[in-house]
């Protein structure tokens, strides 16, 4: 155990240190260009008025490709190295190992029909009186309405539970839980999980989410048409509102969701805005808590985790269980009003995904999740870098010197920037192709990301902020 935690506590050091030799090699490799003589800039009239300075030096081949052979080794090793984890889960056939592989929860089932697929849906819910309205009708507007909705009332200090016995649906009221949402859904889920049938589906969202009409229809298709799938998670879209934090939100989640569709469905993370899952899924963590994976034994959800949800995927992906995240699956959840609040959310994030990967440590379902912290580690270096340069070249010229090779490679980006969040609207291209208000944010978000690796390098505890929701008026319900 103390090994354990010693490596847990190591782990943003780990991947500190990695990321930086990664960027350290690729220094190596351009301070070791030749070409060092100066190159005096050219001069041009623009109209045949404006004079402009420019300079058409390139980067030496050697230092491109070695650019380019870093970016497409890690690309290419990463989906590797993906994929054989992957196609080694599908083809395992060893239930101590991988008792949610698709070879093993399909050997006692096939052949017997267990009856159609209904849903039950738990809600976790603290002080939601003014959100849950809206992920209420939500629900019970589905084409495919859930058989039982359960609001899992947690400590509610306000009319959370008065608004889910007004709306027709169940409540379950935590009793002494200390241990925040995972502790109320473990209740919850011990409660729940005995009267489940082998073609049941337990949903998990949260009471700040609104489900888009047909999400319900198509999952339950998907779980009908494939036994063996286990799970099914939500992709999410950020709501109105919040000016340009809101934009860059909203931005961010449409890049998430366009990457996943890319990835044809395959998880990530089971967000906790809205995930399904078989109950026979659910139990085989249960059992296998401080056994193969870590948690106490007996329960759904690591209390000790910051991110349940992430925590959780890794459980399944530990256990060989398969999953997707069909790109018809859509919720729309909650934005940070205001930059404290996204902190607090984002540190939460980062801390949690740090936390989890220190506590299974380097495996086979764990090692898509080291090369995301890696490439993440390796951006906030060259960003940091890029941006430093920039400064330092400003202050040190006295007239401005374009450079049509980096100008090129530039409106390379922007025009990626601009076609990852097209399907965002119009206000999603603008903010990307100004390009400035999101390389601001990205320097907000590595920020989040070194605090994150400093804290649990320290031993710093770790804290679970809530979100305060204002009660909606009359009109602002009926609008969304």
């Amino acid at each position: 155990m103390g090994d354990k935690t010693r490596f847990a506590r190591a782990v943003g050091v780990v991947i500190a240190v990695a990321a930086g030799s990664a960027a350290t090699a690729l220094w190596v490799v351009i301070a070791a260009d030749p070409q060092t003589s100066a190159f005096l800039p050219s001069k041009a009239l623009v109209l045949g008025t404006f004079p402009v300075l420019y300079d058409m030096h390139v980067p030496a081949p050697r230092v491109l490709l070695a650019a380019i052979a870093l970016a497409v080794l890690f690309a290419a090793g990463v989906a590797l190295m993906e994929l054989r984890v992957s196609n080694g889960a599908r083809r395992s056939s060893n239930p101590m190992v991988t008792p949610l592989s698709p070879k093993v929860v399909m050997a006692p089932t096939r052949g017997i029909f267990s009856g159609p697929v209904t849903v039950t849906v738990l809600i976790p819910a603290h002080n939601e009186e003014a959100s849950l309205p809206v992920t209420l009708a939500s629900l019970l507007t589905q084409s495919h309405r859930p058989e039982r909705v359960i609001v899992v009332a947690d400590n509610c200090t306000d009319g959370t539970v008065a608004v889910a016995r007004q709306s027709g649906v169940e409540v379950f009221e935590s009793v002494l839980n200390t241990a925040k949402k995972a502790g109320a859904l473990n209740q919850a889920l011990k409660e729940v999980l005995p009267g489940q049938g082998a073609n049941d589906i337990v949903m998990i969202m949260d009471a700040d989410t609104a489900l888009d009409d047909g999400f319900l229809e198509h999952a339950v298709a998907r779980f009908t048409s494939d036994r063996a799938l286990m799970s099914v998670g939500g992709l999410f879209y950020g709501e109105e509102g919040f000016g340009i934090l809101g934009q860059l939100q909203r931005n961010e989640y449409v890049r998430y969701s366009r990457e996943i569709a890319r990835r044809r469905g395959r998880v990530f993370v089971l967000t906790g805005t809205a995930s399904m899952f078989r109950p026979a899924a659910l139990r085989a963590v249960a059992e296998n808590r401080g056994v193969t994976i870590p948690g106490a034994h007996g329960d759904v959800y690591d209390t000790v985790a910051l991110t349940e949800d992430n925590e959780l995927t890794i459980a399944l992906k530990s256990l060989g269980a398969l999953m997707t995240s069909p790109a018809q699956c859509t919720v729309v959840t909650e934005l940070m009003p205001t930059f404290g609040s996204l902190w607090n959310q984002r540190l939460r994030w980062q801390r949690g995904a740090l936390e989890n990967i220190g506590a299974y440590g380097v495996t086979p379902a764990t090692s898509r999740y080291w090369a995301q912290q890696l490439g993440i580690g390796y951006s906030v270096i060259a960003l940091t870098t890029f941006m430093l340069l920039m400064a330092v070249t400003v202050a040190a010229v006295n007239n401005w010197i374009w450079f049509p090779f980096w100008q090129g490679i530039g409106a390379i980006f922007i025009a990626e920037r601009v076609i990852s969040v097209w399907k965002g609207g119009w206000r999603a291209r603008l903010l990307a192709v100004v390009l400035l208000p999101e390389l601001l944010f990205d320097i907000f978000l590595n920020i989040v990301y070194v605090k994150g690796i400093i804290d649990i390098t320290l031993g710093r505890k770790a804290a679970w902020t809530h979100l305060t929701h204002a009660n909606p008026t009359p009109s602002e319900l009926v609008a969304q």
